[in-house]
């Protein structure tokens, strides 16, 4: 049998890959920080997959066909200190980018479309790589293309969401489904209600990951995660409304965004991605997974699925953000 690493195994997206790699016959060793219990066909390995020693140990002790690497490297430098350890060492290696590494686009994003790092002209922007995701992704991107190597795929995910990750513009689960159970009122931008978002279930993602795995026609390539599903942030919030009770209101979009004047990146998410149109054109990672349109979850089944299964004990910590909102619509009334 064929041997596959993920790392970031109980996260959103890999909650749903690595049994479905385990499907497709692969032992499946995933590394979490709260793993979740053996399976005959997956080992969890309680390991922080960030720790670099403990990580080069793994994939140079045992020979893995396949390193899916879903783990959050910070910086270009950081990335620069593992990436050949991966290449130098599996058959395949599936590295994970982001689709806000895309520029906004007046026409679907497909694969070859503008990236912000390559087209963008706020200087101040450009000069904080390191703490912005969309630019020190597309860096990291860079590296591997520049690399010797060509055993490595990149993907784009579009927003997943799953029993314990919704997105609402910029917001989190932690703030506007625990409002929406304590009864409280939510705050969005005006600008975004009529603003097309990219969302994709995580077990459709899932699906589409595992088609690329050990696919020699993947190598080298890039691939958007998405579905080209078209929903409004006001079509979302809908849903929200109806499967969660949530209560909310479009605001002005200036009075929203000084939620976020004391956190830039956050703030910049918002201009630089969630006040992006986001249609997203799935042709070519359909046809390289043979995965079919008619096929995917969409939106309003998945988000009721999910819902459904949030744990009681999930949400109930305190989120600054929160706070922020309530002391917002109070002096806004």
């Amino acid at each position: 049998m064929k041997k596959a690493l993920v790392l970031g195994a109980t996260g959103c997206i890999g909650e749903y890959l690595v049994p479905e790699l385990a499907k497709k016959g692969y032992m499946v060793d995933g590394v979490a920080l709260y793993p979740k219990e053996d399976t005959e066909y997956v080992r969890y390995l309680k390991v922080d997959g960030l720790d670099i020693d403990v990580i080069r140990d793994l994939v140079t002790k045992t020979h893995y066909d396949t390193v899916i690497d879903l783990m959050l490297y910070i910086g270009l430098e950081t990335f620069k200190k593992r990436y050949e350890i991966f290449l130098k060492n599996t058959d395949h290696y599936v590295f994970f980018s982001s689709y806000r590494v895309y520029a906004d686009s007046e026409t679907p994003i497909k694969e070859e479309s503008d990236r912000l790092y390559d087209v963008v002209s706020d200087p101040d922007f450009i000069k904080d790589c390191d703490i912005e995701y969309a630019l020190y992704k597309a860096q990291q991107e860079d590296l591997l293309r520049s690399s010797p190597f060509e055993n490595f795929t990149i993907l784009r995910p579009t927003m997943v969401y799953a029993s314990r990750r919704y997105q609402l513009v910029g917001l989190e689960a932690p703030v506007f489904l625990k409002r929406a159970a304590q009864g409280k009122k939510v705050i969005l931008p005006e600008c975004a209600r009529n603003i097309c978002a990219a969302l994709i279930w995580s077990g459709d993602a899932a699906k589409l990951i595992s088609g690329i795995v050990n696919n020699q026609k993947a190598f080298g390539e890039t691939y958007t995660i998405c579905n080209g599903e078209k929903n409004t942030w006001e079509d979302i919030a809908k849903l929200y409304k109806e499967y969660a009770n949530l209560d909310y209101e479009f605001i002005d979009t200036n009075v929203y965004m000084s939620l976020f004047k004391e956190d830039l990146p956050e703030y910049r998410k918002h201009i630089y991605d969630r006040f992006f149109n986001r249609i997203t054109d799935p042709a070519k990672i359909l046809e390289a997974t043979g995965f079919k349109k008619e096929n995917f979850t969409f939106l309003k089944d998945g988000l009721k699925k999910e819902l459904a299964t949030i744990p009681k004990d999930f949400l109930w910590w305190e989120h600054p953000l929160d706070k922020k909102m309530d002391e917002l619509i109070e002096n806004n009334r």
